[in-house]
């Protein structure tokens, strides 16, 4: 009888073992929104979180969003896409435009326990920027996941871009914990810019994946970028083939986290 329960408590701690070993599967998007205007011209924040739904995301940065802006009606655009979507939302406002703010936002099917919008390096009295940083909690996680969301200075010169990737890298470098980036950078593959950030972050194409012009992309410039490299695993990865809901597609992944 001894050995029959040692052998069942060994069956058991081994099922456990696995089980706590398979790794976490989480869905992510990012998506420049241009305010909710599409390239028909019309505004329309439903058509757009019909989009972010048709993907089923759990984890989603935002640029280009509005927050009681005149141009868009006065709308909070983070509180009613949330509304829409059924997720929760963290908004960075960066910009101080037409009675409201214009910045980022993060929307979690999980969540979100801490959050902050830091200021992004300002070069030659250029566009303030941000990154914005929320910590999720989402279930069988061993620890907390970071998410990150920006939107990079569009500027011809890269010098903004690339002390803005120096900055971000600072936020993580020296943390094993995991962290997801995503965003519209403004600049493509090879660029000084996406170098910096492969220094610290791995992206989840390494080949381009255009998604700009909207209507028959041939740039990159928005990425999902992971760190550390070695807690994650690229399942798929897709720009969304939708060409009239804003000025740029979304980019989605599908990614696994390894257990530490």
């Amino acid at each position: 009888m001894m050995k029959i329960a040692l052998l069942t408590l060994s069956v058991l701690f081994a099922t456990a073992s696995t089980y706590a070993a398979e790794p976490i599967s989480l869905r992510v998007l990012s998506y420049n929104i241009h305010h909710g205007e599409g390239v028909d011209g019309s505004l329309d924040l439903p058509r757009i979180a019909s989009v972010i739904r048709s993907v089923e995301p759990d984890l989603v940065a935002l640029q280009e969003v509005d927050q009681k802006v005149n141009r868009s009606g006065d709308v909070d655009q983070p509180a009613e896409l949330a509304r829409l979507t059924d997720m929760h939302v963290v908004f960075g406002g960066n910009i101080e435009l037409q009675g409201g703010h214009y910045g980022n936002a993060i929307l979690s099917r999980f969540p979100i326990t801490k959050f902050s919008n830091h200021p992004l390096p300002n070069v030659d009295e250029g566009e303030p920027r941000g990154v914005m940083m929320a910590t999720i909690s989402a279930p069988k996680l061993d620890s907390s996941l970071r998410l990150l969301a920006t939107h990079l200075d569009h500027r011809r010169s890269d010098v903004a871009r690339v002390q803005s990737a120096k900055f971000i890298n600072g936020l993580v470098k020296s943390d094993s914990s995991p962290a997801v980036l995503m965003g519209d950078m403004n600049d493509v593959i090879g660029s000084a810019t996406i170098s910096r950030f492969d220094q610290v972050w791995k992206r989840t194409n390494e080949k381009p994946m255009p998604t700009i012009p909207v209507g028959q992309p041939t740039r990159q410039i928005d990425f999902i970028l992971f760190h550390p490299a070695e807690r994650w695993q690229v399942v798929e990865t897709q720009v969304l083939d939708e060409a009239v809901a804003s000025d740029h597609r979304a980019i989605f992944s599908v990614l696994e986290l390894r257990s530490e």
